[in-house]
């Protein structure tokens, strides 16, 4: 490959808005400027590794065959994700939302938990929240727990599927953790089948509505970013909705939806907001207030 189109070479802004805009017709995901350099340097990488010599050599790769729009997309989203990746969202989800859930649902028959980890990426999110419900829900194995965990990048959700990790993604597993949901396999750590019968992984574009049904818990972390605030708005209401009455959204902690329209009920636990749906007489009081006031 010639230097002047090497991994140093910077690309122009008509081929890198050519990319971009091929990535959100087919996704929605949108990379604005602040990006730029992050989405450039990608492209670079991806070009070397796949020994592309010009963009207009990637692109038509990319249009003639999804092996290659999936490899380059793959390199776009993938970000290094960990278990237990935010403390304080599993402390809250853990000692506040898991009891109340508890004391709701437990005369219910099946006692079924359904959460949407949305945007799962490699699969870290998913089976931590797993781990989770398994330690902390009282008598887990009495209820009917289905997390279903989706994402735009097929290469990452087959990893996902395989649930083998090592090195640094494990960091926050403590040791009776790693003895109790996983299985060491030379040097890498294989998800017992027990967590994973509670994961359904399914290719999903949160740009392009899917039902879902109704959820207990949705956790969507650092994925609104990768949205134009249209759209971050219709996913919000759209979480809304999926959600039962009283229950959680997660975001990441740099994602706040304070300025948009949904009525969710913010609730600050340390270095965390947990967003609540409220229940129809919470809703029908909130309204009797506001009437009151007028």
């Amino acid at each position: 490959m010639s230097e002047r189109h090497g991994a140093g070479h910077g690309l122009t802004d008509h081929e890198l808005s050519e990319i971009r805009m091929l990535i959100e017709e087919r996704t929605g995901i949108h990379f604005d400027e602040s990006r730029e350099r992050f989405l450039s340097m990608r492209v670079r990488e991806h070009m070397h590794e796949r020994g592309y010599g010009r963009v207009s050599e990637l692109l038509r790769a990319v249009r003639k065959t999804n092996v290659e729009y999936d490899s380059l997309l793959e390199r776009m989203l993938t970000q290094e994700t960990s278990f237990f990746r935010y403390p304080a969202v599993y402390e809250a989800f853990e000692k506040r939302v898991l009891p109340e859930i508890h004391v709701s649902k437990f005369w219910k028959n099946p006692r079924t938990l359904r959460v949407w980890s949305a945007g799962c990426s490699t699969g870290e999110e998913p089976y931590s929240i797993a781990i989770t419900i398994a330690d902390s829900l009282s008598f887990a194995d009495a209820w009917n727990v289905e997390i279903l965990a989706t994402d735009v990048g097929k290469l990452a959700l087959k990893n996902a599927e395989k649930g083998i990790y090592s090195g640094r993604s494990l960091s926050g597993v403590n040791e009776k953790q790693l003895a109790a949901h996983f299985t060491k396999v030379e040097n890498k750590f294989h998800v017992k089948p027990r967590l994973k019968k509670m994961i359904s992984f399914a290719p999903m574009n949160l740009a392009a509505p899917v039902y879902v049904g109704r959820m207990d818990l949705i956790f969507c972390m650092n994925v609104l970013i990768y949205f134009t605030e249209e759209r971050r708005r219709a996913l919000v209401q759209r979480f809304y909705e999926a959600l039962e009455p009283g229950g959680y959204l997660f975001l990441g902690h740099s994602e706040s939806i304070s300025k948009m329209p949904v009525k969710f009920q913010a609730i600050v636990l340390g270095d965390c907001i947990l967003y609540r749906k409220p229940t129809v007489q919470e809703q029908q009081k909130a309204e009797l207030v506001t009437e009151g006031r007028a």
